[in-house]
């Protein structure tokens, strides 16, 4: 008996971290301080929206490394009163002034790192702005936690540590920045407390003029926050940098610029409906190779065996081939998108996988004009994509950007951000603490590119965050920092608790593989045809039989924070809770009640 007692208490949890359950809210993020604000935000009475911008706005500080307050935030919500899902690009444009022969003519075709990179910083706006429409607090509200943090500081933690004395000639190559990010001449240590005084007096000077115009209402009260942002002193600041250091943002650029609120693509999967942004950014390969991979049995193939593996990747080489040939912001370029998300142009795709041999570089894209339902408005020199282009090898970063965070409250209201920017390829602004976004680098010098530079276009994205229902019902907002290998994660946890019956924890722990035979999303756009990345837990005689398949294949360590750092929140309608899943990748945390 007493045996059979022991046996009963012992634990067989597969995964490192327990699935964290709750009730009545959940948030998750890429730090455990900004699950904690948004947590707090919940508990004083606000919605997932609430909770959503101050957890991200606290990343913005506690990552600064690789999320900036004055970068990226490409957002989804959903609205469960009435069953409402919206996107807001969060993504900024290229000053008016930029254009392909200009980086032609004054740096030889290359994106330099500093200024020249930059585009209007759409973070702010796009927090606010959501907030705005769909919260229910105030800027001071929402942002208090982070400010707290940047003015007296938080304890440095092993990952930011570790990228800081990776890129420390990076902050070290401008004084603003070094003065930041190598406080006592070096990077800081673990444990070490990390200020971020001027990071904090910008967010200070936008809720003082919140406070100023609260007599008017919460949204003129929101506006002026913003507008201290965008015409105030820290606009002010921006700008003077740029016209003594010879950036090309100017006034216009700022004050003219506003996020996007759009309508989400969607796809579906058996019988789940998968939800991302558009095509300025590459959350439509996630749904493309969900069309791709719906036609075979990948249950029989077994979960991450060396025929998983290969079609997995070779599904998503033939999309990263249409993300190559036509995405791009659609207000510029004509992209085909109905025709990409086609299950009929699926089909045709699908005959190009072949089991046993892989394309070792990637394959040309497809037609999906076929498709498309009309020809578009430049159907008439449209390219049926790019050919695979030459190889080259470059530094340009793989995945070193970007955090996430998902919200889900007990009104069923769900928040999916991906916060973005990194500190070290651009200068911090004196004095405003701010590293002004340097996506213009997921930009192309080539005026046949979909995403081309060109004054007033949005570069294209690589953060996408993304939702799931099942049936009509939500089912899991989710999410991953990572670079090009975002897509690639989230595909592959869907797929283990959808496929592989996995609880969420379980999902994002498994052991992970990476396709890169395709140009890096970051300039100089490095291109390696073939390689694909394998986690070591993964056994050595799946990487062996996908090296005979033609892959170039390469380990990565047991536990690859490049693999990415998905975090999730499941909704068990059975039971009627939440399930949170926190990647240990990188600094994810989980927390509900």
């Amino acid at each position: 008996m007493a045996t059979e007692q022991k046996r009963n208490f012992e634990q067989t949890r597969s995964s490192h971290r327990p699935v964290i359950r709750g009730r009545t809210g959940m948030v998750v993020s890429g730090h455990h301080l900004a699950t904690q604000a948004g947590v707090r935000i919940l508990e004083k009475g606000g919605n997932a929206i609430d909770a959503g911008v101050a957890a991200g706005i606290c990343l913005a500080v506690l990552q600064s490394d690789m999320v900036n307050f004055a970068g990226v935030a490409p957002i989804m919500i959903y609205l469960a009163d009435s069953n409402q899902i919206k996107t807001v690009s969060g993504l900024g444009r290229w000053p008016k002034a930029a254009s392909v022969d200009y980086f032609m003519e004054n740096f030889g075709g290359q994106i330099p790192e500093g200024i020249e990179r930059t585009v209007v910083p759409a973070a702010p706006d796009a927090w606010i702005r959501v907030l705005r429409s769909y919260g229910t607090m105030s800027f001071e509200e929402v942002s208090r936690d982070a400010i707290s943090w940047a003015e007296y500081g938080f304890p440095m933690h092993q990952f930011m540590s570790n990228i800081v004395k990776e890129k420390v000639e990076g902050y070290r190559r401008w004084p603003s920045s070094a003065e930041v990010y190598l406080p006592q001449g070096r990077p800081p240590e673990p444990g070490e407390i990390f200020v971020q005084r001027d990071l904090a007096e910008t967010m200070r000077k936008m809720v003082r003029a919140e406070r100023k115009r609260t007599f008017a209402g919460r949204d003129e009260a929101l506006q002026a926050a913003r507008d201290e942002f965008y015409r105030g002193e820290i606009a002010e600041a921006i700008l003077d940098y740029h016209e003594k250091n010879g950036g090309l943002l100017r006034r216009d650029d700022m004050e003219s610029y506003q996020s996007e609120i759009e309508e989400p693509l969607k796809t579906t999967y058996k019988d789940y409906e998968i939800y991302s942004c558009g095509p300025w950014c590459q959350g439509p390969v996630l749904l493309q190779v969900l069309n791709l991979v719906e036609g075979f049995d990948l249950g029989a193939l077994g979960h991450n065996s060396p025929g998983y593996i290969h079609l997995i990747s070779e599904a998503l080489n033939l999309v990263y081939a249409d993300r190559e040939g036509f995405y791009g912001d659609p207000d510029f370029v004509d992209v085909p998108i109905a025709g990409l998300l086609s299950k009929k142009y699926a089909e045709a795709r699908r005959l190009q996988i072949d089991p046993n041999k892989a394309w070792g570089e990637m394959p040309p894209a497809g037609d999906p004009w076929k498709w498309q339902g009309s020809k578009g408005r430049h159907s008439g020199r449209a390219r049926q994509g790019r050919p695979a282009p030459p190889a080259q090898h470059g530094k340009g970063d793989q995945s070193l950007d970007t955090s996430y965070v998902c919200v889900v409250d007990k009104y069923g209201n769900a928040f999916s951000a991906t916060p973005s920017d990194f500190s070290y390829t651009t200068p911090v602004v004196p004095p405003t603490g701010l590293a002004v976004s340097s996506r213009g680098a997921q930009s192309w010098v080539d005026h046949d590119h979909p995403s081309s530079i060109q004054g007033g276009k949005r570069p294209r994205l690589t953060p996408n965050p993304s939702m799931v229902f099942r049936k009509g019902k939500l089912f899991m907002p989710f999410g991953t920092p990572g670079g090009d290998v975002q897509c690639q994660a989230m595909l592959q946890v869907f797929l283990n608790i959808v496929e592989f019956g996995m609880d969420p924890q379980e999902a994002v722990e498994a052991p992970r593989f990476g396709t890169f035979s395709f140009p890096n999303s970051f300039f100089p756009h490095a291109y390696h045809p073939g390689q694909l990345y394998v986690e070591k837990r993964i056994d050595d005689s799946a990487f062996e039989q996908l090296t005979d398949k033609g892959h170039r294949a390469e380990w990565w360590p047991e536990w690859a924070w490049k693999a990415g750092a998905v975090c999730a929140i499941v909704l068990d309608s059975v039971n009627g809770i939440l399930l949170g899943a926190a990647d240990p990748r990188r600094e994810s945390h989980a927390l509900g009640w």
